[in-house]
């Protein structure tokens, strides 16, 4: 997929684990984990509205648009 999370940069400049973020948010830390490594196919908009409260960013801070053609595990490189 072409959108790509920036979670763990967000989490890393503003100092916050992914426990505290879970909290803050209300969501499980294994949903996060599913988000930020990119297997998500879906974000609610009031999650996505609490994330970027808690991580005091606008959404293009975390969601951002990668171009480049993506390679499926069956491509050959």
């Amino acid at each position: 997929m072409a959108i790509r999370i920036r979670l763990d940069e967000l989490l890393f400049e503003r100092r916050m684990s992914l426990g505290e973020l879970a909290d803050r948010v209300g969501v499980t830390p294994s949903n996060l984990v599913i988000l930020k490594t990119g297997r998500a196919r879906a974000i609610r908009f009031t999650t996505l509205d609490a994330l970027c409260r808690a991580l005091a960013c606008e959404p293009g801070d975390l969601l951002t648009f990668d171009s480049r053609p993506e390679l499926r595990d069956d491509d050959e490189v």
